[in-house]
């Protein structure tokens, strides 16, 4: 059996960057934003390991009434 390697991850996290910059992740270009509905964007960890990122945004509505 040959060895296999994942070269790339996708994760949904609360806060993209400001948790994982103390742990040495880099950002590869710019934050972007789709729609009004995620934050995504791409890191470099330590190990070198590229990690996609996506970040839900949630709006907060008034509640009528």
């Amino acid at each position: 059996m040959a060895n296999e390697r994942m070269d790339n991850v996708g994760v949904v996290v609360d806060d993209t960057l400001t948790g994982l910059r103390p742990h040495g992740a880099e950002l590869l270009g710019e934050v972007a934003q789709y729609e009004n509905t995620y934050r995504l964007c791409n890191l470099r960890g330590p190990s070198g390991i590229i990690v996609a990122l996506a970040e839900r945004i949630v709006v907060i509505r008034p509640q009528e009434g």
